[in-house]
């Protein structure tokens, strides 16, 4: 079976949503050893808070994000491209997130909004796109 153009360009978007994620592990890893914050201590250095603070939001949002990607990618056939679209406009927002947060705590809000505004549209794709295979009675 060979992959459809919008399966391949989700898969593109999850590879690079995984990258991003390595790329926060390694950043919260980095701080701790910069500013030598021994495990299990979460707190000390702001630089090193921030830093572990864009790990783990990115770790919470990527739970809600990759669902909803495959689900649309699956499901929504109108604009086969469309899930992936979102699903790179998904990962720049995390990286807006990533540098603005980094940069200073008030910064992080565009990267938030754009990535979460993603997931709606994934959502809102899933939904549709599951509604509309369930009318079409191809799910018994």
């Amino acid at each position: 079976m060979f992959a459809t153009p919008a399966t391949v360009l989700s898969a593109c978007a999850t590879l690079l949503a995984v990258l991003i994620l390595f790329y926060t592990f390694a950043q919260a890893g980095r701080m701790r050893g910069k500013h030598k914050i021994m495990a299990p201590a979460i707190t000390g250095h702001p630089e090193f808070e921030r830093a572990l603070r864009v790990q783990m939001n990115t770790v919470e949002q990527v739970v809600i994000f990759l669902p909803l990607l495959w689900i649309a990618t699956t499901y929504f056939r109108i604009f086969g491209w469309l899930p992936a679209t979102l699903g790179f406009v998904w990962c720049l927002g995390r990286i807006i997130y990533a540098m603005g947060y980094m940069a200073a705590a008030e910064k992080r809000g565009t990267g938030f909004v754009i990535s979460m505004l993603a997931n709606v549209g994934l959502l809102l794709l899933s939904l549709y796109g599951l509604l509309a295979t369930f009318i079409a009675g191809t799910v018994l």
